[in-house]
């Protein structure tokens, strides 16, 4: 294994090839900065994969304040309402610096921004690019800008392993390519590293993204924020494999149903129907499920004939199953998705390690509060990003100290998927929660491939535990009713492993 210092100029380091990694260095040219990518750019992300585009108050019956209303309303009253106000305010404006990046956006005869409507939004406000393609549209822009400006130092093929931090502040980064384990001197780094779906057996997400961020900053001592809250799509393609190929929120806004195999609308008497909120139609349609129905969306006669041609990427994955969506239902159930949880940071993306930012998904920021309201990722993403890198170029680098090398295997998330599927599913209760943080808690303890997926998985695991209510996309039957106060919950992992370490009986012993 070879050991070698970079980076000996101090520049910023971004950990993470998505879009917010990516604008985060676009902002900060011409300030030298290095990217780095376990994946070569344009793949590997979550970004690529994005369907819905980017919620933005674009229209003519829109405004911010409409946009944080049903942003707050979503977010089950425990969004920070002035970062979700300031980001939203933000959007439009997020949008026209795409645009000026390249970004094809869909428009009209006329050249206006053409808007799509998702559920739980009151207007049409989603700004798509390349019908369902729109994460693809992004990157193919935003990877062509990177690439063209010369002070971005992007390494490709390099996989984050832990953090240096000396007196809580940045010192480095640990990271393996195929040459070996390499160290990049850094006191200002951000992570950008994107979601947890790769924990789950059922995902929408890249199962390469197994909430490796979250790991490199708990192992340094960062507090974490609304773990708990992970978000289920109700509509991922049943039978597509892993990852599951997603039916975007946008065709059951272009007036696409929700049925069963007796052709019964068994959300016809909720609210919004299948326009309800995430977390909402995401237990609808688990409860149905449980039952022992099977459940399809019917997008026969809305959006009918236009299907293929709104949502090309979706035709397809359906016909690599032998469906036709203008003919044929289509078998959905919920998968993982989004979570609304990560690292805690303030307006500037800080979080509380001295050095340290984060950006996407890997950030909480408070907009999502319980439940993500939809294509409000993409927007924070692209906001924050500017919001942290005006930070960071303002901070100084600092004197860093040497060191010492540190062995962390390549995570391996196999051994913890099936606790994590099982307990931090759509529903969730004590008896499996507990279980679950129990079975996760030596996979933690110990050096292995699997322990930093196993500390993820236990932390989530313990914030379930703690709250006792059901609120957003946190369900609990044990705990049905909701709190009158919304309080955000922050945990470290120390804490979390000392919680998870009271769950275990003791030894009994024998007597003599």
């Amino acid at each position: 294994m070879s050991v070698e210092i970079r980076n000996s100029e101090d520049r910023p380091v971004i950990v993470g090839g998505g879009i917010a990694g990516l604008l985060v260095a676009l902002h900060l040219a011409p300030e030298p900065v290095l990217l780095l990518s376990q994946a070569r750019l344009g793949t590997g992300a979550s970004s690529v994969w994005a369907q819905g585009g980017l919620a933005a108050a674009m229209g003519d019956d829109d405004d911010p304040a409409l946009h944080l209303a049903d942003t707050l309303a979503a977010g089950d009253g425990l969004c920070d309402r002035a970062m979700a106000s300031r980001i939203l305010h933000a959007a439009p404006g997020a949008i026209a610096a795409l645009d000026r990046y390249g970004v094809r956006f869909d428009r009209g005869p006329e050249g206006k921004l053409r808007l799509g409507l998702e559920a739980a939004h009151s207007r049409r406000r989603i700004v798509h690019a390349d019908g369902d393609g729109s994460g693809r549209e992004i990157m193919r822009a935003l990877v062509a800008a990177v690439r063209a400006i010369p002070s971005i130092t992007v390494v490709e093929g390099t996989a984050a392993r832990r953090l240096a931090v000396a007196d809580n502040a940045i010192q480095g980064i640990w990271t393996d390519d195929p040459t070996g384990r390499l160290f990049f001197r850094a006191s200002r780094i951000v992570l950008a590293t994107g979601g947890i779906g790769g924990l789950f057996f059922d995902t929408t997400n890249p199962t390469g993204n197994i909430g490796q961020g979250l790991a490199l900053a708990a192992r340094a001592d960062a507090i974490l924020a609304d773990l708990e809250f992970v978000q289920f799509h109700p509509t991922a393609l049943d039978g597509s494999g892993s990852p599951m190929a997603l039916i975007s929120e946008a065709v059951r806004g272009e007036g696409a149903i929700l049925v069963d195999e007796t052709g019964q609308r068994f959300l016809a008497g909720i609210e919004r129907a299948e326009l309800a909120p995430r977390d909402v139609v995401a237990r609808a349609v688990w409860n149905h499920l449980a039952l022992g129905h099977r459940v399809f969306l019917d997008a026969r006669a809305r959006p009918g004939p236009d299907f293929a041609r709104r949502f090309p990427g979706i035709a397809a994955a359906c016909g690599k199953l032998g469906i036709d969506p203008v003919r044929n239902l289509i078998p959905i159930r919920p998968a993982q998705h989004y979570h609304m949880g990560g690292v805690a940071v303030d307006a500037s993306g800080r979080s509380s390690v001295s050095g340290l930012w984060a950006c996407g998904e890997v950030a909480a920021t408070g907009l999502h509060g319980a439940n993500r309201l939809a294509s409000n990722s993409l927007t924070e993403a692209v906001v924050c990003a500017r919001w942290v890198a005006e930070d960071l170029a303002g901070t100084p680098a600092r004197p860093i100290r040497p060191a010492a090398a540190v062995e962390c295997p390549a995570p391996d998330p196999t051994p913890v998927r099936a606790s994590v599927s099982h307990a931090l599913g759509v529903m969730r209760d004590e008896e499996g929660l507990s279980a679950a943080a129990r079975s996760l808690l030596p996979l933690a303890e110990r050096n292995g491939p699997a322990s930093d997926p196993a500390a993820v998985g236990l932390m989530i695991a313990i914030a379930a535990l703690r709250r006792r209510e059901s609120r957003g996309a946190h369900h609990r039957p044990d705990y049905p009713h909701h709190e009158a106060v919304a309080i955000r919950s922050d945990i470290t992992l120390h804490a979390a492993l000392a919680a998870a370490r009271d769950l275990t009986p003791a030894p009994v012993l024998e007597s003599l």
